[in-house]
């Protein structure tokens, strides 16, 4: 069993945060750039090369912090930047906030190189000479406070709530006790559970904050025809949204709620909390997360060192930047696809083991992700991710609670 007091060895960066992995980010500005990114990125994919980006013409507040954010993420060492030239993400502005945290970066404008050729010899040239360079990136001790881990959960079924979220609840209990942060988000799945997330709250004016966030989010799934449950849910045996939702909120476990966050906000101390994914406003982009990889991608962009997934359908995504652990719920599910997940949840249906020990083996999983061993996503070679237009506006003064 881990010692929540023994240290680790991550990645120093001079904006004060360490981080667990040390990648080289490819990121492009608009889809128009997308295929050049990739090819720069290729052959360095063993080298920690990822690629990410944002497809996007027009500008978009929330995609341009969310692509801030996972370029001067803690787990990311360079950034090379790849525009089209004419696209109106403010690449100048981008690269000026990476350089601020004091990280490699570099731009390519495809329309000044000379095309897709020349911009990816370009490229490649770049992150040759960087590669080198971040292996001697400096190492540092680094304890559990340090660490940052998100829950999302997908492809879920009516084993979900019985056996992969409870244990990640009673795993993120531990990791709030010891001084770890934690963030739960899927607002639009807590239907049913207001008043209870409500109670949990540190202060009266957070518990409002958290009420009018569910509140928004009931609306607008309202609005949209369509609330966030999916055909491989209900063939999985779930029966309602509200059915859904309770299996949902039990990855949040029981501590007390320090705050609630957007999409990009980083907590500043440690504690639990809930990201609110629904956009602000009147309906305008769609569904508020079209698949598990958006919100995997906004966890990140909030600070996730980890990933916890649960899924009783069972899912092969894993994430660009930071390692995701696949925690499958359904004992079947895993005999069919253990190549893809890390924990088997399922035994508890099996009484082969209890949630509390289930919950021991993701912790100490968490640990041995965070010292460099790679999830079953990451030796898979699964880079996903998604960023997209939202709106937001920020988060009022009652929205954290020391």
């Amino acid at each position: 069993m881990y010692n929540s007091h023994a240290e680790l060895l991550g990645y120093e960066r001079k904006d004060g945060r360490k981080g667990i992995r040390n990648v080289i980010l490819v990121a492009y500005l608009v889809e128009c750039a997308h295929f050049v990114s990739t090819e720069i990125a290729q052959p360095y994919k063993k080298d920690g090369v990822q690629v990410v980006g944002f497809g996007g013409c027009y500008p978009n507040n929330h995609a341009s912090k969310i692509m801030t954010q996972l370029c001067t993420h803690p787990n990311v060492g360079a950034v090379l930047l790849v525009s089209l030239g004419c696209e109106s993400f403010n690449r100048t502005k981008l690269a000026r906030d990476i350089e601020a945290s004091g990280r490699p970066v570099e731009t390519v404008v495809i329309q000044s190189c000379g095309g897709t050729a020349k911009s990816i010899e370009k490229g490649q040239s770049w992150l040759q000479s960087i590669i080198s360079e971040m292996v001697k990136t400096k190492r540092v001790k680094i304890e559990l406070k340090d660490l940052v881990i998100g829950t999302i959960c997908g492809g879920s079924d009516a084993t979900s709530g019985i056996t992969a979220n409870p244990a990640v609840g009673l795993t993120f209990d531990k990791l709030v006790k010891n001084q770890a942060t934690a963030i739960f988000e899927e607002t639009g799945e807590m239907i049913g559970c207001l008043e209870d997330i409500v109670a949990r709250a540190k202060s009266k004016n957070l518990g409002t904050e958290i009420e009018h966030c569910l509140n928004k989010a009931a609306r607008y799934y309202t609005i949209m025809g369509h609330g966030s449950f999916a055909q491989g849910n209900a063939d999985g045996g779930l029966s309602t949204i509200e059915e859904k939702s309770l299996g949902a909120y039990s990855k949040s476990g029981s501590a007390e709620i320090s705050g609630l966050i957007k999409p990009g906000d980083v907590p500043n101390f440690p504690g639990l909390y809930l990201l609110d994914v629904v956009p602000d406003g009147e309906p305008r982009f769609g569904f508020p997360n079209i698949n598990d990889n958006m919100e995997i991608t906004e966890l990140i962009a909030s600070g996730c060192h980890i990933i916890l997934f649960t899924t009783g359908r069972g899912s092969v995504v894993g994430s660009a930047i930071s390692p995701v652990i696949k925690i499958c719920a359904n004992p079947d599910t895993f005999r069919k696809m253990s190549a893809d997940m890390d924990i088997n949840a399922g035994k508890v249906m099996e009484s082969k083991v209890t949630l509390q020990e289930v919950s021991e083996e993701i912790y100490d999983k968490i640990i041995e992700t965070a010292s460099g061993i790679p999830t079953a996503s990451e030796e898979l070679g699964h880079q996903e991710y998604v960023v997209s237009y939202k709106t937001f506006e920020p988060i009022g003064p009652n929205c954290l609670v020391r």
